[in-house]
């Protein structure tokens, strides 16, 4: 069983709350109830990088501390992989949680910031760039993501007794991301010169006229940084898709659907 279900984002869960208890919450102990119910072999789901709150070491590892969450969106994921550790121990059941890092790609969510900006360039307007443009994201492309899930379900977590005779939980967490953590700024004038490419943007388009540089948003953090030994080693996979090449098969979906 595959759940990448969740109400996603961090700024949304400040003036939401109930709605990211109900989905990520209540949601996933119901996802975990129909496994304990029924048989199923492996149990993947959409963790977020998001859990690593404010850490400062980087990159981010599963082995690190993520016990002081700065989103209740992070504080609900981080909250699923507990739930998903507690029904591995108590009924046997193999899970993968997946920290998922700044997914981005065609028919992606509308919230997104690079979704949002290009929507607000597309008009003419003019996008706020937070922490004023001193964050680095570790972009991945939704390709790479969806190759990792597909790689995570060919193998569960081994089940196994410990040395009282009770099971071990079969249970692990990955990171998924790109591994090279790219600068807000460089990130948007790839996108916008990709925009420009596309037809989106004019030929003569004034980026710098667009940008408003403002100060760091409740709830983000600034950096995100994955490493992703433990995918590559266990499933030999890792992310390698670029912003250049993601942001540019982006803009051109986005030419395309909006023509």
């Amino acid at each position: 069983m595959v759940n990448l279900a969740a109400q996603a984002g961090v700024r949304y869960s400040i003036d939401h709350p109930d709605v990211y208890i109900e989905s990520n919450i209540i949601g996933f102990y119901n996802i975990l109830e129909a496994c304990r119910n029924n048989p199923v072999e492996h149990l993947v789901y959409a963790s977020s990088s998001s859990v690593y709150g404010g850490n400062k070491k980087v990159p981010y590892s599963t082995e690190d501390k993520v016990d002081n969450p700065v989103s209740l969106y992070a504080a609900t994921k981080k909250s699923n992989e507990l739930l998903a550790h507690s029904y591995s121990k108590l009924y046997n059941i193999p899970s993968t949680g997946l920290r998922f890092f700044t997914v981005y790609g065609p028919a992606g969510r509308p919230d997104m910031f690079y979704f949002s900006a290009t929507n607000t360039l597309a008009k003419g307007g003019i996008i706020k760039i937070f922490n004023y443009g001193n964050c680095k994201r570790d972009f991945t492309y939704v390709d790479d993501i969806v190759e990792g899930v597909f790689r995570v379900m060919q193998g569960a977590p081994e089940k196994q007794n410990g040395e009282d005779g009770l099971p071990l939980p079969p249970y692990a967490v990955y990171n998924i991301g790109g591994g090279t953590p790219e600068n807000l700024i460089d990130y948007i004038s790839t996108l916008q010169e990709e925009l420009v490419d596309a037809g989106v943007l004019p030929a003569d388009y004034d980026f710098e006229g667009h940008r408003e540089l403002v100060g760091m948003q409740p709830g983000d953090v600034p950096v995100t940084y994955a490493d992703s030994k433990g995918l590559e080693n266990d499933y030999g996979f890792r992310p390698t898709i670029g912003i250049r090449e993601g942001l540019r098969k982006f803009a051109q979906w986005y030419a395309e659907y909006y023509k």
